[in-house]
């Protein structure tokens, strides 16, 4: 059985079919068919005694038949990967060459040195090859699939029936690498439960999925392009698949079908956790922000981080005129470095390894580079990092801040981005309390030029989000390696729940949420539904097959809280140019008072200890209130 495939797979093969031997076939067809017509109206005897000129006669007519096949491309296509497309251009080029043969005929008159063919003749034998044809290719095709389907181990089912699902599944069925059978169809469409595509039943998307897919052998569903967004936001249907154990696949989000391109198989991976937690798909208009950045010196603070990195990469893309990238950590920084140099050589990219609270260093690079926008995402953001360091929290966090805003006044940046933290909200920890005092400084600085105070020409925005699915530090790469390592899964409180998003997401709303803002706002990211941390633990373990891992309980760490927030309590929104960005209506500050007592706090952090300084924080962003840490003893004087 094995050599059969392995002949038939050789024989079938482009290189030893070639597209001649197919168009021979069907020549060959033609005249056979017209000598068996020609024999049933005029008897064996006769068609054997006139065999010579009847072959010439059928030759002459075969002409347009071969020019209908090459308008047509009949014979390009690999039969064993017929489909009803192929079988409709066998028959558009029959009609052809049977209606330039009669209308030849009847011009001109072949039948004075031809022999005569009547018309009914020509029709069927046109009639007859066409069928033959047809016939050839189907079975062609039918025990192509019958022999070397049959070492496919894998079964499955398609999750959608309509253009990504059919192509998806015509993809699988033409592989010959291909590992899968499909086994059925999913769809959400109740009128097409119980019908049949491709021969194959489709089954409803019910509480019965998993049912049906055991009973047909399939423990895997590939999800068509199309239908990602809508298993997404179907946690049900999620729950049941995972609680099956069913394998989910699908095409990874950051490829965006365009319902023409070609689906492979091979695009498709299996899912992480994060590629099914429920959110919408969000829509910006790149091209604007493009138009923006093209050309410009753009500056990235903490370049080499989770949100830096995707900046860059995403910046990249639009041609900027120079890019200078700088972080503190080296070896990361370094791999930023060789990836521009792989992907974008032609970008002008100047890596630097700097503190961005070394002043004297940085103005050096403004005063050499003049950076027309800065994208500042530079921050120390571990809560329990910095609940044990807050001197480290006040000088890179608040005085690398004030520098590098200080520094796009004096030269002359257009435009001041700086990222946030939802965290910064009705701050519990050291680390939320200092980027918001960052905020207060960039804003109340924006707010003095625009009322003249400060000679300068530079907006100010800011963009407040959660937490970003794989950042450095996030929870999902520690659960995969507790998990890899058999547990437990340590989780801080049965009820924490937090806000995600995808990084690139976070990124491409930071962008036009920065490039479009007129400077002074806060922009806060619409996250949409926050996710229950023991729930998301749960579901890494199940999806990765492992046997009892424990999941335990450890209590809030210094500074957390239950949940976080995006606006304070005394805050509104206002509605922006995109549905998932809004504009914070926040408390506004005056520059000098909030400088000077900045100043204050700078300079009181390289001499006070820990209490000192976290005091003189409170003062300044009296809603910070600390939960689950020393500095609670603060909040009771």
């Amino acid at each position: 059985m094995q050599k059969l495939r392995k002949a038939i797979s050789r024989y079938f093969s482009r290189q030893s079919l070639p597209y001649w031997t197919i168009l021979l076939i069907d020549c060959l067809v033609i005249l056979a068919s017209g000598l068996l017509v020609y024999a049933l109206r005029n008897g064996a005897m006769r068609t054997i005694s006139q065999i010579w000129p009847l072959l010439g006669t059928l030759c002459v007519y075969l002409v347009p038949y071969i020019i209908g096949f090459r308008l047509f491309h009949t014979y390009s296509g690999v039969i064993r990967f017929s489909s009803f497309v192929d079988l409709r251009r066998v028959s558009f080029a029959m009609l052809f060459g049977l209606c330039v043969g009669v209308i030849c005929r009847l011009l001109f008159g072949f039948d004075h040195f031809l022999l005569p063919i009547r018309t009914a003749n020509m029709i069927i034998t046109a009639l007859l090859a066409t069928a033959v044809m047809w016939a050839i290719r189907i079975w062609v095709k039918t025990v192509y699939d019958s022999t070397i389907h049959t070492n496919r181990s894998t079964r499955v089912f398609i999750y959608g029936v309509r253009q990504g699902g059919m192509a998806l599944a015509k993809n699988i069925n033409s592989s010959i690498s291909s590992p899968y059978v499909i086994s059925g169809f999913v769809s959400d469409a109740h009128d097409m439960v119980g019908k049949r595509l491709m021969d194959i039943p489709v089954y409803n998307n019910d509480k019965e999925l998993a049912e049906h897919m055991f009973r047909r052998g399939a423990y895997v569903l590939l999800v068509s392009p199309l239908k990602s967004e809508k298993l997404r936001a179907n946690q049900d249907m999620v729950n049941r698949l995972i609680e099956s154990g069913i394998k989910i696949m699908m095409i990874p989000s950051a490829r965006e079908w365009n319902g023409k391109d070609e689906i492979s198989y091979t695009e498709l991976k299996e899912v992480k956790v994060e590629d099914l937690l429920p959110r919408d798909k969000i829509e910006i208009d790149m091209t604007a922000v493009g138009n923006l950045l093209r050309g410009k010196r753009i500056l990235i603070t903490g370049a080499a981080g989770s949100i830096g990195s995707e900046m860059v990469r995403q910046i990249a893309l639009f041609q900027p005129g120079e890019l200078i990238l700088v972080d503190q950590a080296e070896t990361p920084l370094h791999d930023i470095r060789l990836m521009m140099a792989r992907e974008w050589p032609d970008i002008k990219a100047l890596t630097l390894v700097a503190d961005i609270a070394n002043e004297e260093r940085m103005a050096e690079l403004f005063d050499k580079h003049r950076p027309e926008y800065v994208f500042h995402a530079a921050a120390y953001k571990h809560v329990p990092m910095m609940e044990d360091n807050p001197y480290e929290s006040i000088q890179n966090n608040v005085n690398g801040t004030r520098v590098i805003a200080d520094l796009a006044v004096k030269y002359g940046t257009r435009k001041f981005v700086m990222v946030s933290t939802d965290k910064a909200v009705n701050p519990t920890n050291v680390m939320g309390c200092s980027k918001r005092i960052c905020e207060i400084y960039v804003q109340s600085l924006d707010k003095a030029i625009k009322d003249g105070k400060i000679k300068g020409e530079t907006c100010f925005v800011t963009t407040r989000f959660g937490n970003v699915l794989g950042s450095n530090g996030s929870v999902i790469p520690l659960f995969e390696r507790q998990i890899k390592a058999g547990g437990p899964v340590t989780v801080t409180h049965p009820d924490i729940i937090r806000f995600f998003m995808l990084i690139p997401e976070a990124c491409k709303l930071v962008l036009e949420a920065g490039t479009m803002g007129n400077g002074g706002e806060i922009f806060v990211f619409d996250m949409g539904q926050p996710v229950k941390i023991a729930d998301l633990a749960r579901r890494m373990i199940k999806m990765s097959g492992a046997k009892d891992i424990e999941i335990k309980f450890t209590g809030l760490r210094d500074g957390e809280k239950l949940y976080e927030e995006v606006l304070n309590d005394k805050e509104i929104t206002l509605p922006t140019f995109h549905e998932k960005i809004k504009i914070a209506k926040v408390r506004e500050y005056d520059y000098a008072e909030v400088n000077k007592r900045i100043i204050d706090i700078i300079v009181k952090s390289t001499h006070s200890d820990d209490m000192s300084i976290v005091a003189s924080m409170k003062e300044l962003v009296p809603e910070f209130k600390s939960q689950h840490s020393k500095y609670e003893a603060l909040d009771k004087k």
